[in-house]
């Protein structure tokens, strides 16, 4: 059950007739893209209700939250929860949603003109449960990493966080990101799409028991593609629909979200694991999965301090 702020910033003045599609986002210590991405959202007209799950704001962030749902009839405030995690919070927003089709979409990411409408398109007449997934692309114009991924298991995880898949040839058979391929000219069956933006049809979303809230942080999409896949449906990455995400705007520590990451993958590969061989192979990697993801942002900010650092003169000698 959500605990409203109060009625108003509920969405207490949302029209009454039943929309067609919700938007639900899940928005904590996001920053200035917090609104320029609600700009984009609600530019779009397709979006007939938008559900905000605010696990936590600044005070400024959350007032002027309070605001846009008292000033738009769409929008749908759900506060007063604290952080209760990704996977529980948009499952809070998607069982508030009162249309029968769900657009997820992160609170740095920013929607294109005709996104929703590629992506709703894209999932017509395929198998049920059916996940579709947007073309993400970085500020600067790239298709972004992880829009479009393979089959993730503990080894082609462990080979892509150390990189070694992409840098060592006779490894590149295990790489799972697909931003380097040829763009596919229609919407194509993809092991893993990425959760900044996805349609799914509420109908859908329940049958597979919504995200897994056992996953806090990050992961949560990779298992509910697998679990669609599982049950007979189907994943698509829809080319057409673009998606701006910035990424990394959270104030949350990197080292943070980073372990949260390690530890979703973890839960993952044992979630998974079908057999006492691939249970065993997904304990022994673990530990290198928590450390390959926490030495990310570590070698990062390493990085970063030795770039600010001065540089040191060779001794001037006669």
């Amino acid at each position: 059950m959500y605990l409203p702020l109060d009625p108003i910033a509920s969405g207490s003045a949302a029209a009454t007739t039943r929309p067609r599609l919700s938007l639900v986002m899940v928005v904590y210590m996001t920053g200035p893209a917090l609104m320029e991405s609600i700009r984009h959202a609600l530019d779009e007209p397709r979006v007939d209700e938008f559900i905000i799950v605010d696990n936590g704001s600044s005070l400024a962030d959350a007032a002027w939250l309070r605001d846009l749902a008292r000033r738009e009839p769409r929008v749908r405030l759900l506060q007063g929860l604290g952080n209760i995690g990704f996977a529980r919070a948009a499952n809070l927003g998607a069982t508030a949603a009162k249309g029968d089709e769900l657009v997820f979409l992160n609170p740095d990411a920013f929607l294109t003109p005709g996104a929703i409408a590629a992506l709703r398109e894209a999932a017509r007449d395929r198998p049920s449960p059916c996940v579709v997934g947007a073309r993400v692309f970085n500020t600067d114009g790239t298709e972004q990493r992880g829009g479009r991924r393979g089959e993730i298991t503990p080894v082609t995880t462990l080979l892509s966080l150390s990189k070694l898949s992409a840098t060592l040839p006779p490894l590149r058979r295990f790489e799972i990101h697909r931003e380097g391929e040829p763009i596919p000219p229609f919407p194509v069956d993809t092991p893993t799409i990425s959760g900044a933006c996805f349609y799914v049809s509420a109908r859908d979303f329940q049958r597979l028991g919504g995200f897994d809230e056992g996953y806090f942080l990050h992961v949560e999409d990779i298992d509910l593609c697998w679990r669609a896949r599982r049950q007979g449906g189907c994943v698509l990455f829809q080319p057409h629909a673009r998606v701006v995400h910035i990424g990394s705007t959270s104030r949350e520590s990197p080292l943070v979200i980073e372990w949260h990451k390690g530890k979703g993958l973890v839960r993952y590969f044992l979630k998974r694991a079908d057999s006492r061989r691939r249970k065993a192979l997904a304990l022994l990697l673990a530990p290198l999965i928590l450390s390959a993801a926490v030495a990310r942002p570590l070698l990062r900010m390493a990085h970063r301090q030795t770039e600010r650092s001065p540089q040191r003169l060779a001794p001037i000698t006669r």
